[in-house]
């Protein structure tokens, strides 16, 4: 007979510990009863590092926002927060009470959660293992007041791991998944394995964005594609999604982010293309379940 020490993290037998069966399943309670209040919930994936996934994220976002729509931003990127510095809300610390955790929400309306919130800094790195990230994640979707909210947006660390596992197999009723990717075909190699991974969890796959398709050059306002075109669409049609359009680089829009600007509210090509997913999203999403 084994006696409990209550040191749960280093405890070898705590996978078959009665007790945190128990608080798991409180937890699996109450993260879905969180989540029946929020519409829809789409989680944003990319097999690959580099390719603007948090930035598709804040847009998509922003754009929601504009029309009019109830949204949340989750940051389960715990080893790179960078959505408070994208939505401008740096250096803010989230409000606790009896009901839970109070979401940042930006001067435009939109809520949201990182771990981002919780450092001292953004000097201080989050050295955690895997079981740790995910209790994380868990904790965000659980104790969290998102309150009632059209559109929920989960922003996922690069690479089919253990984030992307926990919020898939801990969220109920996910709409689906936006694939983001470069055009090259080094990111379509990655991409594809997260495609994969959604379809392996039974997640629908919402479409593909092809990021940083093209630069648009600021005194000719013409398009070159450095890292090439089509590769997103490639890949979409490959698996038999739909390919939700692409989006050029532009120095303005990058300008503004780093002040924590979404480009939706600039005017430029990024902007526009931005708007014309969205819509495509929207149709898409509520279409199937309204």
């Amino acid at each position: 007979m084994v006696e409990c020490e209550g040191k749960c993290e280093s405890c070898q037998l705590k996978d078959s510990c009665p007790d945190t069966k128990k608080l798991l399943a409180q937890q699996d309670a109450k993260i879905r009863e969180n989540m029946k209040k929020i519409k829809h919930k789409i989680v944003i994936l990319s097999g690959k590092g580099g390719v603007g996934k948090s930035t598709v994220t804040v847009n998509l976002a922003a754009a929601l926002n504009l029309m009019g729509k109830k949204v949340g931003i989750l940051d389960a990127d715990i080893h790179g927060p960078n959505i408070p510095k994208m939505l401008g809300v740096e250096n803010v610390q989230p409000m606790a009470g009896p009901a839970g955790i109070f979401p940042i929400t930006t001067k435009d309306g939109i809520k949201t959660m990182s771990i981002g919130y919780l450092l001292p800094d953004d000097k201080t790195p989050v050295i955690w293992r895997g079981p740790k990230v995910s209790g994380a994640i868990r904790q965000f979707l659980a104790d969290v007041v998102w309150g009632e909210l059209d559109y929920l947006l989960i922003d996922t660390p690069p690479g089919t791991g253990d984030e992307q596992l926990t919020i898939m197999q801990s969220i109920p009723d996910i709409d689906g998944a936006i694939i983001v990717t470069t055009p090259e075909e080094v990111a379509l190699l990655d991409v594809k394995k997260s495609i994969t991974m959604a379809k392996m969890l039974n997640i629908p796959i919402i479409g593909v964005i092809e990021n940083m398709s093209g630069f648009v050059c600021p005194y000719c306002n013409k398009v070159v594609d450095i890292f090439g075109k089509g590769g997103g669409e490639k890949a979409a049609k490959e698996f038999g999604v739909e390919f939700l359009g692409r989006i050029p680089i532009d120095i303005k829009a990058r300008e503004a982010s780093d002040k924590g600007i979404p480009m939706v509210l600039l005017d430029c090509k990024a902007s526009e293309e931005f708007k014309k997913i969205v819509e495509r999203i929207v149709e898409k999403v509520e279409g199937k379940k309204d």
